[in-house]
């Protein structure tokens, strides 16, 4: 059962060694991150489940201890997702949104439970994404998750995907849902707009969805902001 999930966004410029000299830019990002991942361990979970985009297809599930890197963003820096056990992790890479999150948890020390992580695929359906919600929240008595995940990348006409005039109640409808936790309004979110949106968490936001259908959360948006013209919301349920 889910007793608790942060939501966080996962840019690599949130890690200050990819953002250098605007590094300072997202330290309030930086701080809501920290305090929403207090809230997991506060609700004292048997296990932590990452969840995050992973391109088109998706890559499945990660074990605890599984490597990332910031090579391909000019950074030499190694991640992990969560403590490496004793024995090897394999050798897949985490996807950068895992590996945010891995340095995330590397940042506040988590120890709480175990962790593993779930590539989505940022185009699969909300039915499946529900569907895998369900499953995650089925795997142990207390479950949490920590839900990566960007919101619309065209809010100005500097932003990856240029502007569009939608985006701006697109994510101000999100802030709401995340900060009510209305599981329902998660659910219903437009793929197609969420797609031409560049909104990359829509299917992490929709697996939190299926997570909490059987739990009665709370929630609070903790952060929100486009500094590069792309969303960023934090917010924690419990």
């Amino acid at each position: 059962m889910l007793v608790a999930a942060a939501v966080c966004p996962c840019p690599p410029l949130l890690v200050p060694e990819v953002a250098s000299g605007a590094a300072h830019e997202l330290d309030s990002a930086r701080a809501a991150c920290t305090d929403a991942i207090g809230v997991l361990a506060a609700a004292r979970p048997d296990l932590l489940v990452v969840v995050g985009p992973a391109g088109p297809e998706g890559d499945g599930r990660h074990p605890q201890g599984a490597r990332g890197s910031f090579r391909d963003f000019g950074v030499d820096l190694d991640v992990s997702l969560g403590p490496r056990p004793e024995a090897s992790a394999p050798d897949r890479e985490l996807p950068p949104s895992l590996a945010v999150a891995g340095w995330l948890l590397g940042r506040t020390g988590w120890s709480a439970a175990p962790v593993e992580g779930l590539g989505v695929g940022e185009t699969l359906t909300a039915e499946r994404c529900v569907q895998a919600g369900r499953d995650l929240a089925a795997r142990a008595d207390r479950v949490a998750l920590l839900v990566m995940g960007d919101a619309s990348a065209c809010r100005t006409v500097k932003a990856p995907g240029y502007l569009d005039e939608r985006a701006a109640g697109f994510d101000a409808e999100i802030a709401r849902a995340l900060a009510t936790a209305d599981v329902a309004a998660l659910r219903a979110l437009d793929e197609n707009l969420a797609r031409e949106l560049k909104a990359a968490g829509r299917a992490p936001w929709q697996v939190l969805a299926g997570a909490a259908e059987s739990a009665t959360p709370s929630g609070e948006l903790l952060h929100e902001d486009a500094p590069y013209g792309v969303g960023y919301l934090v917010a924690a349920w419990s």
